[in-house]
């Protein structure tokens, strides 16, 4: 199924994503070398990933809520599309939470409940990010409906080499 939001050919949504779980989890992190170390450089590092990877969950969202909205209803994807964003939305909230508590602490520092909510953010990043998978590659959501092996390049017209 082709998703609305495209850019070059390709879905807009998995491009953005990567940055979100990879700037979150690296928060992560840099926060566990923090608690293991005491070096308040590891928690800013950490404090302003979440800050990035916040701003980028959003934006990827956004653009997940436009692909989902053209998934028919009454499918098994529309549920799985909702369980996959339900989920990052919540993994974004646990993470915002800690930023906000960290906020005005001098060098942004966590202590362990802190961590430990970012863990549990982080464990369902990973769940939301299988049913994203999921979406893709048993749904089919996203894939062009002429993809294979040896398709042309989707900045072509649709030509064989």
């Amino acid at each position: 199924m082709r998703t609305r939001a495209r850019a070059l050919g390709h879905s807009i949504h998995p491009m953005l994503v990567v940055f979100p779980l990879g700037l979150l989890t690296t928060a992560f992190i840099f926060d566990a070398i923090h608690l293991g170390t005491g070096n308040d450089t590891f928690s800013q590092v950490g404090f302003w990933n979440i800050t990035a990877g916040a701003i980028g969950a959003v934006l990827a969202a956004v653009f997940g809520v436009v692909d989902w909205g053209a998934i028919p209803g009454g499918t098994r994807a529309k549920a799985v599309g909702l369980r996959h964003g339900a989920l990052n939305g919540i993994a974004l909230v646990l993470f915002v939470i800690a930023w906000l508590v960290r906020l005005d602490r001098p060098g942004h520092t966590l202590g362990a409940g802190l961590f430990v909510l970012e863990l549990v953010a982080v464990a369902i990043a990973g769940v939301a990010a299988w049913f994203g998978g999921e979406l893709v590659e048993r749904h089919g959501v996203g894939v062009d409906a002429q993809a294979e092996l040896d398709a042309p390049s989707s900045l072509t017209t649709g030509r064989r080499p």
